[in-house]
């Protein structure tokens, strides 16, 4: 049975809704899940192109239509930057990345109190962690370590995570933010224009 326009758009729309779940893993989700979050986003974000590629069979101008995003994704360094990723994930299971944490303004003796007590067999307090987390080291009982995270305040610290070697522009500007979160962000929010165009060109409702 011969796939329709509809059924093709459903698919990408599912395929971006997962990339958005990646998205808000990284950007609001627990530390613990960011770094998952954004494998998500990345490879799904892949995925959307290549789902949206189908229509290639229902629509005729879709070459004419879709030919100067190619040209555009091809020549702007973010999304050029996002496609090598998903290579590098899937081929090298690697992602590579640093944390940095920006100290606003933090007095151990002041603030620690802003964190509650400390829990059952705390070992110490941590900042800014792989994930860009805070929080409490805990000693189980059978002797390892584990980590109790907690929400660190804005006004005492700031920890983003960054790629080593960021792109520094985006259709044509210079980024001033060259957090991963929001790299991120900028990407999605491309691809969610895509798909939009792409409802619009094709006349799918919804």
């Amino acid at each position: 049975m011969d796939v329709t326009t509809i059924e093709i758009m459903g698919r990408v729309r599912e395929t971006l809704r997962v990339a958005k779940l990646g998205l808000e893993d990284l950007t609001k989700g627990p530390p613990e899940r960011k770094l998952a979050g954004l494998r998500n986003l990345i490879v799904f974000g892949r995925a959307v192109t290549n789902v949206l590629q189908n229509l290639r069979s229902t629509e005729s101008t879709f070459e004419e239509w879709y030919g100067k995003y190619v040209e555009e994704m091809k020549s702007d360094p973010l999304m050029k930057y996002f496609y090598e990723l998903r290579s590098e994930i899937l081929k090298e299971g690697k992602l590579e990345h640093v944390t940095q944490l920006y100290i606003r303004d933090f007095q151990p003796s002041r603030d620690m109190r802003r964190f509650g007590p400390p829990p059952p067999n705390a070992k110490g307090f941590f900042m800014g962690d792989q994930y860009g987390g805070s929080g409490w080291e805990v000693q189980l009982h059978d002797g390892s370590i584990e980590k109790l995270y907690v929400e660190l305040p804005y006004d005492i610290a700031v920890a983003s995570l960054h790629f080593p070697r960021p792109p520094e522009n985006h259709l044509g500007s210079k980024m001033e933010d060259l957090s991963i979160e929001k790299l991120a962000s900028l990407y999605f929010a491309y691809l969610d224009r895509l798909v939009v165009s792409a409802k619009e060109e094709f006349r799918i409702g919804g």
